[in-house]
């Protein structure tokens, strides 16, 4: 059996806790947690409550167009949709004149739902940004921008989530 040589990490760092990416899906992973709880007060899940932020920004957009601005599969779209229209929180028309894709709006209890929501996420936001030294937000949000674009110029199919900067 061949012995496959260690590769060398793309920058200094003593073990896999000082890479980037680690400390990227730590900063999610916390992320996630915090708004799983919040939202846990007003009946939504993350995906759920992406979905009618998304739609507030841009009524009508078709399940693809929707997975792919929340970072889920067509497959999993199709359960967050179902379960925000049998709550009443968004409508979508039984059948299209032409085409599959059904434009899906939200209710008025479904803006209702998603200003309570508002409130308890964005003081996640606020919290998360507040640990930022002063005058670096703009510098982070511009470096993820540059990480992610850097990914998806290897993965074009991967790329294009509505409202991505650069895109």
């Amino acid at each position: 059996m061949h012995e496959v040589p260690r590769a060398e990490p793309p920058h200094p760092a003593q073990d896999v806790f000082e890479h980037v990416g680690y400390r990227l899906k730590q900063a999610h992973a916390a992320l996630r947690g915090a708004m799983d709880a919040v939202l846990r007060e007003h009946a939504l899940t993350v995906p759920q409550y992406s979905c009618l932020e998304v739609l507030a920004a841009r009524p009508g957009l078709s399940n693809a167009e929707l997975a792919r601005a929340t970072f889920v599969t067509r497959q999993s779209m199709n359960v967050v949709l179902r379960g925000l229209q049998s709550a009443g929180l968004l409508s979508r028309p039984d059948t299209v004149a032409t085409g599959r894709a059904r434009p899906t709006t939200l209710t008025d209890e479904g803006r209702r739902r998603l200003r309570a929501a508002q409130r308890d996420v964005y003081a996640v936001e606020a919290r998360m940004v507040s640990a930022l030294p002063a005058g670096r937000l703009e510098a982070l949000l511009t470096d993820l921008g540059r990480v992610t674009r850097a990914l998806h110029d290897d993965h074009p199919d991967h790329a294009g989530a509505l409202g991505e900067p650069g895109t």
